[in-house]
């Protein structure tokens, strides 16, 4: 994998949670969501309809199924997210919580997909659990008053992730990232503008921090960090692209430490280490073996050329 790809990745990706604490004190979870991508929407679907190219072929199956992805990966993910930060959940220990979709994934990558998973990668994404749990408790001792549910918003967000990733990489369609990526944020918009609407919150306040904070959401987090993961996943499959998602964690911390004094110590450095050293072992174990998908991803035409040829040629 590309690592300048993976770094942008990693650090737009973890934008997302400093974004949504950014906004945090100025809007509730509706109204900061309505107004990340309702412009965001105008704006791909009028560049849609100048450049048509990327949308011939598809069929309403193929739009439904990215709209429907959208609703998982986008509006319940950061829904969640946005939540739980609200209630009260450090935008570190959100992260943290996230951390764990690797190892849900990579089990599941097999039995779903029939994409290989070795031995080391799995060593790779235990080890990564690790690393995500010693962070944990570091976060969790220093989180103060709240609620014991308000940890279980991000794991439903997390399990929603999972389900779009996995919808998408059983899709047989070639959809271009741009085309998902209007499509996603168009069915966002309509349904965080109609919660908005419905819950009153739909007015954005006067404050210019609140305007910062969709700047940020929409240029790093859309962008950045939601277009480079199915970029990475087309390129890479579920389980290298969701081991990054352990870096997740610990960068989330350390940014929210710098910009917001969230309690950042040894325990948190160690969670790090164990991290980046998970992430080595899983890219460097893919490497060992092709994984399965590869021959079942080969051109029928070319199966049965081969399979005429003589023994000699």
């Amino acid at each position: 994998m590309n690592v300048v790809l993976s770094l942008a990745f990693v650090l737009c990706w973890s934008s997302g949670f400093i974004g949504a604490k950014l906004g945090a004190g100025s809007a509730s979870a509706p109204t900061i969501l309505m107004w990340r991508f309702l412009p965001l929407a105008v704006v791909l679907l009028a560049v849609a309809a100048l450049t048509r190219s990327a949308w011939r072929g598809l069929t309403t199956r193929d739009l439904t199924r990215q709209a429907v992805v959208g609703v998982l990966s986008q509006s319940g993910y950061l829904l969640s997210v946005y939540y739980a930060i609200q209630l009260g959940v450090s935008s570190g220990t959100t992260a943290l919580i996230d951390g764990v979709q690797p190892l849900v994934s990579g089990a599941l990558a097999g039995p779903l997909l029939g994409q290989y998973v070795s031995g080391r990668q799995w060593i790779g994404l235990g080890l990564g659990l690790s690393g995500v749990a010693v962070v944990t408790l570091a976060d969790a001792a220093a989180g103060g008053d709240v609620a014991w549910w308000a940890y279980a918003v991000p794991l439903l967000g997390m399990l929603s992730l999972v389900a779009a990733t996995f919808l998408e990489s059983r899709s047989r369609s070639r959809v271009t990232p741009p085309v998902s990526l209007t499509v996603h944020c168009a069915t966002s918009a309509v349904l965080f503008s109609a919660l908005a609407l419905g819950t009153g919150a739909a007015a954005p306040p006067g404050r210019w921090d609140f305007w910062v904070a969709v700047a940020w959401l929409v240029g790093l987090s859309t962008f950045g960090g939601y277009g480079l993961y199915w970029l990475i996943l087309k390129r890479s499959g579920v389980t290298k692209v969701n081991t990054l998602m352990f870096l997740m964690a610990p960068v989330t911390a350390v940014w929210g430490a710098l910009m917001f004094g969230e309690p950042f110590g040894a325990q948190t450095a160690l969670g790090l280490t164990v991290c980046l050293a998970a992430v080595v072992i899983v890219h460097r174990g893919g490497r060992r073996r092709r994984p399965l998908t590869a021959a079942r991803a080969e051109p029928e035409e070319n199966r049965r050329t081969r399979s005429t040829r003589s023994p000699g040629s």
